[in-house]
């Protein structure tokens, strides 16, 4: 089953469940038509629309607007047979039926077409039903993290949870290092004695056996926990002296004392104890460019080793201290990206620095799409997106010892909500991009990016974390070291093997974009690669591809949440999507709007430059919040059919501020504990910095990969939470009068 056709089910499900339900007598008018809701339970959980193989639900029908009666359960579906009530039936039967309630049981199997409806049908009236759409899982157990690195001494917590959500969540542990029962491994069980969920490892040197060797199991009440297949019931561990080693890039943005714009990007190297001996970086402060400065030593240090987040959070320094950023709060996630909050006296911000691939840059030609935001001369925000042909030379100029050319590039340009503006003109948009490249003489990590066209401009770049391949492309970190617009961003390599037509776009993805004036917006978009026409991009295009969705919005404090766009009053679709240059990766997105505003709010225009399929860069042609950002193609767990579940979202996350537009808002690092106790609320702890306070909460993900967190410490906050995949969400506050930024969180 495709993301597509899941998320339209999903779609169709909500839909159904919100609207009137009248059958061939005739949509009614205004929001009090009568209907009947469809709602399920299993296992003490409410709201559910998936069961495993053999597990019980119950469903049950409400009238809304109409006197409650008996009603006629059904069964449809693709794999279903005729009879409801025959317990060979693919798709389940109903073992009792009530004038409001189906008692249902599950098939022994998952049924070839896993999703089917459940169907409540009025008797006094057979134009008046409701239901729900019901997709039958494999019982999985999982450990998280899958595979990690441990730091010697230090502390790591595992979870082990049992999919779908309503399954016994029942394990017996077992930890063996190198063939031996490790030494400090534990796991505790809750106040019924029935949860065991949670272990914790801490290594001691005899235990550092080589890649992987520690092996952590959980076996599940429902799964053997034999280490194969889909499912995922163990861990490799890896024990080491430091999670912070080797060759690093980072980015980082923020403001300074006087809330005026840092950006900075750079490299450092840490050995395997993680001392920092050497690296540099450029920044971009209010005083102008500052290039080359030099960092000659620092370290990683982790947070004390009895907290049992200790082998994922501790303390960034690059050395010499001074006016720029250079001490940092960090969280790490399983991948050992980190995650960075400043914590010295110069400002705030917050950044990521990742292993570096240098060696994967400039080793054929290969195409970067980009977008980069800042400021103009007069602190408006401004913001590029394009794309950039690079061609490996064989001879530099100069003894640089690697180069390249630029030639056939693009670039779109905002600012201030000017799409004609001193670097590309409207008139001409897309304008062409052109220039070269070279590798520094001092510092091999660094680059050089020198455009003669649109305007002369230059940039630095080093070479963040990927590779050549699709799955996982190279990344380039980059920042403007001249007069022009003082602008950072990233350039993430273009898949070559696509045709890049409206075709190329049909999936599923989460955009992330951020605005001026405090303004964040989260979107989960369907394409269907309906049409490859090209055209100009104006929102609507007929000629243009569908895309559909929904979408949340907070806007300086004001919340805006659409459950589905298009609009039932919009009858013709005006969220499109058009490929405008051949095979450029060039396109336009309609975007946002607010679709149950009465008149309808239109979409605004979003040119997008693609890196691959569903994934790319963003950025408002002409609004003067210049929203920026980055559309990541999701990808829901193959061993659910791709389906979310809230207990496979379960483990430990990195959670920090990824993009602020203002300095009003104090970034945030968090370490927190996702657990499914095998009821119906499942919990969040951990702790939130720069304060180092106590986090506790609830939360909750959907089947399409949306969901919440609810804290009730360090003090109330509700955040609604995107899922690019079941281990990686973006989030923002959801809190009405209170501004929020994009939020990153990992396993």
């Amino acid at each position: 089953m495709t993301k597509n056709v899941l998320f339209a089910a999903t779609l169709l499900s909500l839909a159904l469940a919100t609207s009137c339900a009248t059958g061939g007598r005739g949509p009614c008018g205004g929001d009090t038509c009568p209907q009947i809701v469809v709602s399920a339970s299993s296992n003490g959980i409410n709201n559910v629309s998936e069961a495993g193989v053999g597990m019980t639900m119950t469903f049950t029908a409400t009238f809304k607007y109409a006197t409650q009666g008996p009603v006629n359960w059904s069964l449809t579906g693709t794999s279903c047979s005729s009879s409801d009530t025959d317990p060979s039936n693919p798709c389940g039967y109903f073992t009792s039926t009530t004038s409001s309630t189906a008692n249902y049981q599950g098939p022994a199997a998952v049924p070839s077409t896993p999703t089917f409806t459940v169907t409540a049908t009025a008797q006094s009236d057979g134009s008046l039903s409701g239901d729900e759409t019901v997709t039958i899982l494999e019982e999985l157990g999982n450990v998280t993290p899958v595979t990690t690195q441990v730091g010697l001494g230090l502390t790591q917590q595992y979870v082990a949870t049992a999919t779908p959500d309503q399954s016994p969540q029942t394990f017996t542990w077992s930890c063996m290092a190198g063939g031996s029962a490790c030494q400090n491994f534990s796991w505790t069980k809750s106040v019924n004695g029935s949860y065991n969920g949670v272990a914790t490892y801490t290594p001691v040197a005899a235990e550092e056996c080589g890649s992987g060797c520690v092996v952590i199991e959980a076996s599940a009440l429902i799964d053997s926990g034999v280490c194969t297949g889909s499912q995922n019931p163990c861990n490799a561990t890896t024990v080491v002296a430091s999670r912070v080693s080797g060759s690093y890039a980072f980015k980082f943005s923020g403001f300074d004392t006087n809330g005026k714009p840092v950006s900075a990007i750079g490299s450092f190297t840490a050995d395997s104890s993680g001392n920092i001996s050497s690296g540099v970086e450029d920044e971009l402060t209010a005083s102008g460019s500052h290039t080359s400065i030099a960092i000659t030593g620092g370290s990683y240090t982790p947070i004390t080793a009895s907290n049992p987040n200790s082998n994922n959070a501790g303390t960034l320094t690059l050395l010499p201290a001074g006016a720029y950023p250079y001490k940092f709060q960090v969280v790490l996630d399983g991948a050992g990206d980190v995650q960075m909050i400043e914590a010295d006296s110069n400002g705030t911000g917050s950044g990521i620095a990742e292993v570096s691939s240098k060696n994967k840059f400039n080793t054929t030609n290969a195409t970067y799409a980009f977008g980069f935001t800042g400021v103009d001369a007069s602190e408006t925000r401004i913001g590029y997106a394009g794309i950039l042909p690079t061609v490996p030379s064989s001879t530099c100029s100069g003894g640089a010892p690697s180069c390249g050319t630029i030639t056939g590039g693009l670039m779109d340009v905002n600012d201030g909500g000017n799409a004609s503006n001193s670097i590309c003109a409207a008139s001409v948009a897309p304008c062409t991009v052109a220039g070269s490249y070279t590798e520094d003489l001092t510092y091999p990590s660094l680059w050089h990016l020198n455009l003669a066209s649109p305007i002369p401009m230059t940039f630095d770049f080093f070479v963040g974390n990927g590779s050549t391949g699709s799955n996982n492309p190279l990344n380039l970190y980059a920042i403007s070291t001249d007069t022009n617009p003082s602008v950072l961003g990233t350039m993430t390599l273009q898949n070559s093997k696509l045709t890049y037509n409206n075709a190329a776009q049909n999936g599923t993805a989460v955009s992330v974009l951020t605005g001026a004036n405090n303004n964040v917006a989260l979107i989960l978009g369907s394409t269907d690669g309906s049409s490859s026409a090209t055209g100009s991009g104006n929102c609507p295009n007929n000629n243009g591809g569908n895309f559909t969705g929904n979408f949340d919005q907070n806007n300086a404090g004001t919340i805006l949440t659409v459950s589905a766009f298009p609009s039932a009053a919009q009858t013709t679709n005006p969220y499109t999507y058009v490929a405008t240059n051949s095979n450029t990766g060039r396109y336009i997105f309609c975007m946002l709007g607010n679709p149950g505003a009465s008149p309808v709010g239109a979409p605004i225009p979003f040119v997008f430059y693609a890196s691959g399929a569903d994934q790319g860069y963003l950025l408002d042609e002409s609004s003067s919040s210049v929203l920026t950002g980055s559309m990541v193609v999701q990808n829901g767990p193959k061993q659910n059919d791709e389906i979310f579940t809230s207990s496979g979202a379960t483990g430990t996350y990195a959670l920090t501020t990824n993009s602020n537009a203002v300095s009003s808002i104090t970034p945030l690092a968090m370490n927190l504990l996702f657990t499914s106790p095998g009821t119906s609320v499942f919990n969040v702890t951990g702790t939130q910095n720069p304060k180092s306070q106590s986090v506790t909460g609830t939360y909750t993900v959907n089947a399409s990969g949306t969901g919440t967190v609810t804290l009730t410490a360090p003090a109330a906050a509700n955040y609604i939470i995107y899922g690019i995949a079941e281990t990686d969400f973006f989030a923002i506050t959801e809190n009405s009068g209170t501004s929020s930024p994009i939020f990153y969180m990992a396993q």
